[in-house]
């Protein structure tokens, strides 16, 4: 039903109009506790042999919502009933801050990809505590945090800081995201030097807390192996508690969109099916460095069940969904989780 009427209709209109929108009608029809419970029977799977615990989280399934959908941390709650075991909210810096001018999200429906230049929009920290702060939580719910378009690389380490150190209190784990292409010079913040002085920031505010929140780091698809490793040092040198691989990517090949429409759409970071191949690698490299002793969630290109157990097989312990949830509707989740039941029973 979604594939046939419902999505050739939302694909008549902007995709950032439509992404509002979707967001708006969840926050306020999902306040009917009929339909929220409606909602979560037809797309819920609930088993033992699907939850996991990894972080020192315990997770009813491995498939998760990755940052950018909920990105004010609005409708983490109401998401839950599509079946997701967590959600990530954010991108979040520590001021609000409106993003790249729009046009700035576009769909590839050849390519079954998107491509966006948000450049981090969103209300900032102070209102991302407003949205969590005493709410009873009914899934897992990660801080992906980043730092202002404004802030000089130089000073970066100061936003993160203070985004991690505002959300301490109120998120499950947190994302050190330096992989965004849409954020000038952000990639700089993926080198060894750069990402040690933030993560040694990081955890050493972590130390003082009483509960031990994890930190992950999330990284780009267009990293060398080499850069990878890197990371992975880092990672280890810091007890850094997971990898998430990838984040969007630079890169145009193969696209089956037409080149002229391609370079008419400009800069931004494409997601979708054409990443699915490449983040599969990267989770497979680290899995192999590390002996699988360092946590990857897997995201980038997961459109149908296999593409989520060919990640899981490559050695992810939990995948996330972004793209694939846009173009194959909400039962995507249920999928994943039906297949891996069926392959574990």
């Amino acid at each position: 039903m979604y594939k046939l009427l419902i999505r050739p209709f939302l694909f008549l209109f902007d995709p950032e109009f439509i992404h509002h929108l979707i967001v708006a009608l969840v926050k306020c029809f999902f306040r009917n506790n009929l339909i929220n419970s409606v909602v979560r029977s037809l797309y819920t799977v609930k088993h033992e042999k699907l939850e996991r615990e990894v972080f020192g989280l315990k997770f009813s399934n491995p498939v998760g919502l990755a940052a950018g959908f909920d990105k004010d941390a609005k409708v983490f709650n109401e998401l839950s009933c599509f079946g997701f075991a967590f959600v990530e909210v954010g991108t979040i810096t520590p001021l609000g801050q409106p993003g790249n001018p729009k046009p700035r999200l576009f769909r590839l429906i050849k390519d079954k990809g998107l491509i966006n230049r948000m450049g981090f929009n969103n209300k900032g920290l102070t209102e991302a505590v407003k949205q969590l702060e005493g709410k009873d939580r009914r899934i897992i719910v990660g801080g992906n945090i980043g730092k202002n378009t404004q802030t000089d690389i130089s000073a970066a380490v100061e936003d993160y800081a203070r985004s991690f150190e505002g959300l301490y209190d109120h998120v499950d784990y947190f994302v050190i995201n330096v992989s965004c292409p849409n954020i000038a010079s952000l990639n700089e913040l993926q080198d060894r030097k750069q990402l040690s002085g933030i993560v040694a920031r990081l955890t050493q505010i972590r130390q003082n807390k009483a509960l031990k929140r994890p930190i992950l780091i999330k990284i780009s698809p267009d990293l060398e192996d080499q850069q990878i490793k890197e990371i992975i040092d880092v990672a280890g040198e810091y007890g850094i508690d997971g990898i998430i691989a990838a984040n969007t990517s630079v890169s145009r090949e193969g696209l089956l969109t037409a080149k002229e429409k391609i370079n008419k759409l400009g800069k931004g970071g494409l997601s979708g099916e054409p990443l699915c191949k490449r983040s599969t690698e990267i989770i497979k490299y680290i899995y192999q460095k590390t002996d699988g002793r360092l946590p990857v969630i897997g995201v980038g290109g997961i459109m149908t069940a296999e593409d989520a157990l060919e990640k899981l097989d490559a050695g992810a312990v939990l995948v996330q969904i972004y793209t694939g949830f846009i173009y194959e509707g909400p039962g995507l989740v249920k999928k994943i989780n039906k297949a891996i039941l069926k392959r574990e029973s």
